[in-house]
């Protein structure tokens, strides 16, 4: 007799994970907080509806959110049932998407073999269908130009395949998006948007697809359901319309791509015919969970649950407050230190972030430490492009010699000096026995090389070299980056990131000033030595490393221990993000916070410091999420004063009026006010962006926080 392959072989699934395996038919919600097992759910249910329902895998569908989590199901599922039934309809939602439309693309005019671009094939087009528009890059980027392209496409994209792919006439479609789309068919190119919307309109307009797709896919289950956006739940409610069997996991807590389409509020709205919560946690001590628990309470759009485990506590959640984001990153290196000469392992710490930016000074102090550590899914800080762009403009500056930075930099923003000028120029130093920048100072008035980008190029490197004479290294870099261009080529490309990254290497810059002599002439070579100490570092592969990531990028992973640094108001939470999103802005960094917190196995560390901030030097407040947390729950270091926490309330405070959210808008223009020294002024103006007032003492005046001034 053929034994039955065992739905359970590793594992006891408890009541609500069983409820929610057993859960076959109809419309099934399962919320599933953060350790709560889901993925062994998923992995059950489908065991479940091939072993004892007896379900043939060619009619279920099992969408994940990315492919190493289809790779990973795939894997569970496989030692439940037999080899033969894992099939391809475990997978992401575009994966399928491809599947399907090899097979019915013919039905508006695309051919099979279609290629899927990404983004950085979509760019090539968007700058293609730009030139022949005759649109200005320096006035529209390629990434506005694209996600125009994107709002467009989610419009009118069966106006554009009515009109342009199938031979009847049909509604008007914009010039941009025809332009765009008749140079990706062209290629038979679809990108990730098109898989979504040409799957849709098929099963929208094709009604034998449509029943074919509906008839043969009895069951479908779907994996971090919170992150799906609009069209991706069109796409479920179509594929679902005729069994309507559709199951989906997920946790609004955990929604941390709204800003990118993800639409939590769908998940939170579902109508289910069976609602399971799965708030066991199999991760976190008790500790760390109440602190997550207390944070995400204060968001409204979510579906209410408490997280609660097992296990027992082992040491209290630290929260440590710096006087400087040096000492910050010192307390966390030694730390970690501790930890290692105690028998831990490098890789059980994890160091997450808001911003990429925050590494660099946290990197600098591993490395003097001789700490192992990589950046997970990122690059190392002195290895940012962006990064190697403006030491390599300081490098060439410092020294003629240095060809390696000149061809760096040498078209950098473009001077029409490609490959082939750049060919020419490195035979003509190879002839002369010279580098690559005196030997362009030589040639310069040949017909090949006689061209005014390069005679300012000379110009611009000479003219800073005099420069490093006499003033700082920190200056130098500013007055290099406007004059070069650099610096509106990143505004250009619309990357905050990298902006915020030569903002953090300028401010490495002001630090090193802090701790030299005068000696300005020899400024420049001393901070590119001790530079070089980082960029050099070794890079040897090795698994035991301490992980650095951001919080985006640590979803789904644990750790033994968290650090979470970078807790300052307007960072973390990025007030940016609020006042782009408002509400939703603050719940979804208030959410990226739960995540990092539930990262955390046995130890937690919230890491913050005092000083300024690099965007806009306005004064560091610890971050609201800290006040969230009941004090019973943290051992507090670092003695941080009152009057920061007073500073946030306000920093919130002031914030919410700007976006009319709040009942303390700032004081208008006018009002006296009292200062403990100044004595008595009147406001004068208010900054929204440094969060000052502009007040007026007898015939002085001053920039001032609000928390040092009381209305008379």
């Amino acid at each position: 007799m053929d034994s039955k392959p065992n739905v359970n072989p590793e594992v006891k699934l408890n009541a609500r994970q069983k409820e929610a395996m057993e859960s076959s038919e109809g419309r099934v919600r399962v919320v599933a907080g953060a350790g709560s097992g889901k993925t062994r759910v998923l992995a059950h249910r489908y065991a479940f509806l091939v072993n004892e329902l007896g379900i043939s895998p060619g009619n279920i569908l099992c969408l994940t959110f990315t492919n190493k989590a289809a790779q990973e199901m795939k894997h569970r599922i496989a030692r439940m049932v037999d080899r033969g039934s894992v099939n391809d309809f475990i997978c992401t939602i575009h994966s399928f998407c491809v599947k399907f439309l090899r097979n019915e693309i013919y039905r508006i005019g695309y051919p099979k073999n279609f290629t899927v671009i990404d983004e950085e094939d979509a760019k090539i087009l968007a700058k293609q269908a730009m030139e022949e528009f005759g649109i200005d890059r320096r006035k529209l980027t390629t990434e506005r130009f694209l996600t125009k392209v994107a709002a467009l496409k989610g419009y009118n994209i069966d106006a554009y395949i009515q009109k342009h792919l199938l031979p009847a006439a049909s509604p008007e479609c914009p010039d941009e998006l025809v332009r765009y789309m008749r140079l990706q068919l062209k290629h038979y190119a679809l990108d990730y948007d098109d898989l979504i919307y040409f799957t849709i309109y098929i099963l929208n307009h094709f009604e034998d697809a449509r029943k074919y797709w509906t008839d043969k896919l009895n069951y479908i289950m779907v994996d971090e359901v919170q992150d799906c956006s609009g069209d991706d739940w069109k796409l479920l409610n179509l594929l679902s319309s005729h069994h309507g069997n559709l199951f989906v996991v997920g946790d609004p807590d955990q929604a941390i791509y709204e800003w990118r389409g993800g639409n939590p509020k769908i998940f939170v709205n579902f109508k289910a015919h069976t609602d399971v919560i799965l708030n066991e946690n199999y991760r976190s001590t008790p500790d760390i969970l109440e602190i997550a628990n207390s944070i995400i309470a204060n968001n409204q759009n979510r579906v209410p649950k408490e997280l609660y485990t097992l296990r027992l506590n082992e040491r209290r959640a630290v929260y440590r407050h710096s006087r400087s984001e040096k000492e910050e990153a010192e307390f966390i290196a030694e730390t970690i230190l501790q930890g290692l000469k105690e028998g831990d392992n490098a890789r059980d710490f994890a160091i997450l972030y808001r911003s990429s930016f925050l590494s660099r000074q946290i990197e600098q102090q591993l490395l003097r430490n001789k700490i192992p550590y990589s950046v997970w899914g990122g690059v190392r800080f002195f290895e940012r492009k962006e990064i190697k762009d403006v030491l390599s403009y300081l490098r060439l500056i410092a020294s003629d010699t240095d060809d390696i930075a000149f061809t760096r930099i040498i078209n950098l923003p473009a001077r029409k000096f490609g490959k082939t000028s750049l060919g020419r120029l490195r035979e003509e130093a190879e002839s002369r026995g010279l580098p690559l920048m005196t030997t362009l100072r030589e040639v310069i008035n040949s017909p090949t090389f006689n061209r005014k980008s390069l005679r300012d190029f000379i110009l611009l490197i000479d003219t800073a070299r005099e420069l490093a004479l006499r003033v700082p290294v920190s200056e130098l870099t500013d007055n290099v980056l406007i004059n070069s261009g650099l610096a509106d080529c990143y505004r250009m490309d619309e990357r905050e990131d990298r902006l915020e990254n030569i903002a953090e290497l300028i401010n490495s810059m002001k630090e090193f000033e802090l701790q030299q002599d005068d000696d300005a002439d020899r400024a420049l070579d001393a901070y590119l030595q001790e530079i070089a100490l980082y960029t050099n570092a070794d890079t040897e592969a090795d698994k035991d490393k301490v992980r650095m990531m951001t919080i985006h990028q640590s979803k789904g992973l644990e750790f033994p221990t968290v650090f979470i640094t970078g807790l300052t108001e307007g960072i973390f939470p990025n007030h940016r993000s609020i006042r782009e999103r408002r509400k939703d802005g603050e719940e979804e960094e208030r959410r990226l916070m739960y995540v990092a917190v539930t990262r955390a196995r046995s130890m937690l560390y919230l890491c913050e410091s005092e000083g300024y901030q690099n965007d806009n030097g306005a004064l560091k407040y610890p971050s609201r999420f800290i006040s969230e947390i009941p004090e019973v729950l943290l051992t507090i270091e670092g003695n941080p004063d009152p009057s920061l926490f007073e500073g946030t309330r306000n920093l919130v405070n002031l914030l919410n009026a700007e976006l009319g959210e709040g009942d303390n808008a700032p004081m208008p223009p006018g009002t006296e006010v009292e200062h403990k020294v100044f004595g008595r002024g009147i406001i004068q103006s208010f900054d929204p962006a440094a969060q000052s007032y502009r007040v007026r003492f007898g015939s002085a005046e001053r920039n001032l926080v609000p928390r040092v001034l009381t209305k008379v």
